[in-house]
């Protein structure tokens, strides 16, 4: 009787139908801030009760559905099991890209005209978030997914808002209680160095608890990739030469102290939990060789030791 009276409908007499997408790898108890913001349901946390209550929603399918406020969480949640809107199209964003590296893939493939995602995807204001969103630029907070979009009716700043949102479910919402003393935007600012820096995911612990330490015993970095990140061809190889002799670039960290100003790129899941969850090693260097293995190494000795072993430079 009480999960009948919590499950019930937000309004039993609107049918309007309202199209609700469900990211990879969302819980039944997940998804109740989704149905809330697509204004699905009113409240949340009773959905989330109701879930844990009736232990209903097992079998939920990634994708869009249709739901509508006249059904019960109970019918929602049977909605979203159910096979997904069809004339769907998977679009992926891969890991380390760029904002402009995203406006270009969807442009190439028609959904918008060049330029229009990354207009967007500069101005924070326009979009909402249960955390604090960056002033200037909304990058590594566009989460790296397959996603599942219909291509005649493509929103770039909706799609930038599912973005959000998926970045909130799958990460900062794992977070409750922070990250310590480190903020938010530094954890993602650190996440887009490491997923440049780091091709293995299970060595991304290691060398973000590497960078931490040059972080914190006020090091400068020395992350080349940062000094990539405005290049229009990332592998422009005499352009990046030019920038890492530039102490004048913001996101020199050869030269310049601290954290670059923004994420380099957007980060993937693996690279968020590394920086927010390093770690301790007493290694203080590290490079990769020919075969991208990691060698890292505790003094400046080893690391150009190790340098000319691997003849790396």
């Amino acid at each position: 009787m009480v999960a009948g009276i919590i499950g019930g409908p937000a309004d039993p007499a609107d049918t309007q139908e309202i199209l609700v997408d469900v990211p990879k790898g969302s819980t039944a108890r997940s998804v109740g801030p989704i149905l809330a913001d697509a204004g699905a349901i009113d409240d949340a946390e009773t959905f989330t009760l109701y879930v844990r209550l009736t232990k209903e929603g097992s079998c939920l399918k990634a994708g869009r559905h249709r739901v509508d406020r006249s059904m019960g969480a109970g019918q929602i949640l049977e909605n979203l099991c159910g096979a997904p809107v069809p004339d769907d199209v998977p679009f992926t964003v891969l890991e380390g890209w760029r904002i402009r590296e995203i406006d270009a893939a969807l442009a190439s493939k028609g959904l918008i005209a060049a330029g229009a995602y990354s207009a967007l995807a500069t101005n924070p204001a326009a979009f909402t978030a249960a955390f604090p969103l960056p002033p200037t630029s909304l990058e590594g907070y566009l989460y790296p997914e397959t996603y599942n979009i219909v291509a005649d009716t493509f929103d770039p700043k909706a799609f930038i808002q599912r973005q959000i949102d998926t970045f909130s479910t799958r990460f900062v919402t794992q977070h409750p209680e922070g990250f310590g003393k480190r903020s938010l935007e530094a954890i993602v600012i650190m996440a887009s160095m490491i997923v440049r820096e780091e091709p293995t995911p299970a060595n991304r612990p290691m060398v973000a608890g590497i960078l931490w330490k040059r972080i914190d015993n006020r090091w400068n970095l020395g992350v080349d990739a940062t000094s990539r990140y405005t290049l229009a061809k990332w592998n422009d190889r005499r352009a990046f030469l030019k920038k890492l002799r530039d102490p004048k670039d913001p996101y020199n960290t050869r030269l310049r102290p601290g954290l670059p100003p923004t994420a380099i790129g957007n980060p993937d899941l693996s690279s968020l939990e590394a920086a927010a969850n390093p770690t301790q090693s007493p290694y203080w260097y590290y490079l990769h060789d020919s075969t991208g293995k990691l060698h890292p190494t505790r003094s400046v000795q080893q690391h150009e030791a190790a340098r000319r072993k691997y003849n790396v430079y």
